[in-house]
Parts: structure tokens; C-alpha cells; sequence
């Protein structure tokens, strides 16, 4: 005897939906314009929304945000740069690079202190004046 075959379903997974601004305006006039008993809950079942989807939208056109009704990135928000970390960070640079123009000038010295020691030219010393 054979068996019956089972159908499986395959179930997508599921995607976080996103509205635009287009999208929630036409959703938040439709809601508007519902004056029967239930009309708004008849849009939000047809559209497939909660009741707090409507509240945040209401909140954000009314605060007149322009960007409030378009998706939002999500995660953490980048933050200003100190204006004290920035110039110490610039400061910092500078004085590393002045350490090392300094070294270098030390390291000329120094060659020149053994060519005139190598050619026997008689160089003043650091506490005379030329």
C-alpha cells in the first residue's frame, strides 16, 4: 500500500515592512476621512496596521516634522565630535611632527660636528658666541 503524499508549505521569512512618507499620508487620510463606527479599525485591518502605527504618524505630521513620516535608520546615532577632542587631536599631530623636525635638526648637528672633526675645522663652543 502506498502512502499519501503530505504537502509542505514553505513559509518565507519574514521582513520587517517599511512605509513611505506617501504611504502613511494615504493610510493616515483614509483613517481621517472613516466617520462610520469601526471605519477605522476596517482601514487598519485592510491595511494590516495597529492602532499605535496611526498614533506615532498623527504625532509626527502634526510635530511638522518633514522627515518624521519617512523610515528611519536604525541603530545607534553617530555622535557630534568633541571640539575639545578635535583640537586636542590636531595639537597632538603638530607636536609629533615638530618632536620630529627636532630630532632631525639634532641629527644634522651631530653630522656636522664629525665632518668638522674629520676635517679639522675648529667649531665654537656651544656657550660662545661666534
Amino acid at each position: 500500500m502506498i502512502a499519501p503524499v503530505q504537502e509542505v508549505e514553505v513559509i518565507g521569512k519574514a521582513k520587517r515592512r517599511r512605509f513611505t512618507a506617501k504611504e502613511k499620508l494615504r493610510v493616515l487620510k483614509a483613517a481621517d476621512a472613516a466617520t462610520e463606527v469601526g471605519g477605522v479599525g476596517a482601514v487598519l485591518r485592510r491595511e494590516g496596521l495597529y492602532s499605535s502605527h496611526l498614533t506615532e504618524w498623527r504625532r509626527a505630521r502634526a510635530a511638522g516634522e518633514l522627515d518624521a513620516l519617512t523610515p528611519k535608520k536604525r541603530g545607534r546615532k553617530a555622535l557630534d565630535p568633541n571640539p575639545l577632542e578635535k583640537e586636542n587631536t590636531e595639537l597632538k599631530r603638530a607636536l609629533a611632527k615638530a618632536e620630529l623636525r627636532a630630532k632631525r635638526a639634532e641629527a644634522l648637528v651631530e653630522l656636522q660636528k664629525k665632518v668638522s672633526e674629520l676635517l679639522g675645522i675648529q667649531l665654537p663652543k656651544e656657550d660662545e658666541t661666534p
